[in-house]
């Protein structure tokens, strides 16, 4: 049956869009965020049957408010899809559109999520993983959820800026907020009584202080203690109050710091020795947190 699913990529080759920025390259675990334009001929309806997808498919509109009308589950759903508007196909679902031709060129944000990080989300969000089912919906206003797209969209747009952390927060925020609203039942159960035990803590937190050059990722802060990425980052803010990402973000400006008092060190030369992209990444986090510039400091 997966191997009969719809890929993103053939997708995109299907609806004959032009992809305009994608973050295929930047090797995000379970999440693909792409942005397309696209144009079709004025006074022609066009319709499209798409088969199953593999991954669910988030659509948000940036461009000029269009008609569109769309088949899923034998329901008929019509509306001006405009900025602002949400729409949701989950993964393994048919769906057939319709929507007039148009002069003007279309900007769309897709995101698209594999089913297995959903799946990994919802265990650690105390969701019982055997009876969640995202459904089809469509045309949704909501704010949270463009908030979040619109963080994602500006990491791609700076090439990865802030690194994977950033981004695998950004991406549990968003399958969280889809799974509490987007879901057709997902019942709390009851917590589990688990958190990391001090010594998992500290190597992790010993971890993070030995490779704060390098782009962490929850996948690799949560193979030094042994348990599952999306675990590590709900155990870890359980322990610590912070999330790992921001954690990091700390430990980096604190290493700055001192290597702007004790060293002669160019500045930009000291961002990238405690892991920030470049030196206005540095500027802009150091300014956040002390609330002056590492000029200022130094």
């Amino acid at each position: 049956m997966t191997n009969t699913l719809l890929k993103p990529s053939e997708l995109n080759q299907r609806l004959q869009r032009t992809l305009t920025l994608s973050s295929r390259q930047m090797g995000w675990n379970g999440i693909l965020v792409e942005q397309h334009d696209y144009t079709s001929i004025p006074g022609k309806i066009e319709e499209i049957e798409l088969p199953a997808l593999s991954d669910h498919w988030l659509i948000l509109p940036k461009g000029h408010p269009t008609y569109l009308s769309q088949k899923s589950d034998d329901r008929w759903h019509e509306s001006i899809f405009q900025q602002g508007d949400s729409l949701l196909v989950p993964a393994e679902q048919l769906s057939y559109w319709c929507c007039p031709g148009s002069e003007a060129v279309q900007t769309e944000l897709n995101i698209h999520l594999q089913p297995k990080l959903v799946e990994q989300v919802a265990q650690v969000s105390q969701i019982n993983t055997a009876r969640v089912n995202l459904v089809n919906h469509f045309g949704q206003q909501d704010l949270n959820l463009q908030q979040i797209a619109m963080l994602l969209l500006a990491e791609v747009k700076s090439g990865g800026m802030m690194g994977r952390l950033y981004v695998e927060s950004l991406s549990q925020a968003l399958i969280i907020h889809l799974l509490r609203h987007y879901s057709e039942d997902a019942p709390i159960i009851a917590p589990e009584n688990r958190s990391l035990t001090h010594i998992q803590l500290q190597q992790a937190i010993d971890y993070i202080h030995t490779h704060l050059d390098r782009d962490l990722s929850l996948v690799e802060l949560a193979n030094v203690v042994n348990i599952s990425p999306t675990y590590f980052a709900s155990l870890f803010k359980q322990a610590m109050k912070i999330s790992p990402h921001q954690y990091v973000i700390q430990q980096r400006v604190e290493q700055a710091k001192v290597m702007l008092s004790k060293t002669d060190l160019a500045i930009a030369d000291i961002a990238l020795q405690v892991g920030f992209s470049s030196q206005s990444h540095l500027t802009q986090q150091f300014k956040r947190l002390t609330g002056m510039t590492p000029k200022q400091v130094r």
